[in-house]
């Protein structure tokens, strides 16, 4: 059984600032061309913070049907790998909103467990309860400039008595972003490739 993610430590931690919605894009396109069948990434981030861009381009990487937006009103949403797209045969994208799921046995109720080996999962609002599904995840968690922000590492959503606006827009603007992207487990031993995404984003973090 996994420990609670804020009592464990990230294999290494990557911090990226970026200044455009097509940064944003290009990021999770890289990204998602380096994801693989079973792979689990918790995605983190309040109103405008990109959330929507970087997934949309994890399913430009991964080569999924378009048309991707928040799940929120379903609470999961199945984006079907193309045959005639950049990766025919890869793995299909799970969306998956956890924002109105308070803990993990109701996540285990959606039954992601049937699709967790075939397809790429991305859980949006999952820290705190999506650990125990895999030994492996990848944490990307979003920040706006300016506006809200995104609740810190031991925090799994919004917070009794403060409560966080829904995220119902399918565009974010261009405006400069902080993005973290922490490691955890055997398949995330060593940073993904990013190639020339990260080019023209400022970055520190750990090895």
């Amino acid at each position: 059984m996994s420990v609670p993610a804020a009592a464990e430590a990230p294999n290494w931690e990557l911090t990226l600032r970026v200044t455009t919605a097509d940064q944003t894009h290009a990021l999770g396109a890289a990204l998602g061309a380096e994801l693989e069948r079973g792979d689990l990434l918790v995605l983190n981030g309040g109103l405008g913070a990109g959330k929507t861009t970087f997934t949309q381009g994890l399913g430009e990487g991964l080569g999924v049907r378009a048309g991707i937006i928040s799940p929120t009103f379903v609470l999961v949403r199945i984006h079907p790998n193309l045959p005639e797209g950049p990766r025919p045969g890869g793995p299909d994208l799970v969306h998956v909103d956890a924002y109105r799921l308070g803990s993990a046995s109701e996540i285990d109720d959606i039954d992601l467990e049937n699709t967790m080996d075939s397809a790429v999962t991305v859980v949006e609002w999952g820290r705190g309860r999506v650990e125990h599904l895999s030994e492996s995840r990848l944490e990307v968690d979003l920040h706006r400039a300016v506006g809200l922000e995104t609740p810190g590492p031991g925090a799994g959503g919004p917070q009794p008595g403060h409560p966080e606006t829904l995220d119902f827009d399918t565009d974010d603007g261009d405006e400069p972003r902080t993005i973290v992207l922490r490691g955890f487990g055997p398949r995330w031993n060593t940073r993904p490739d990013l190639g020339r995404a990260i080019s023209g984003a400022a970055i520190e973090g750990t090895p």
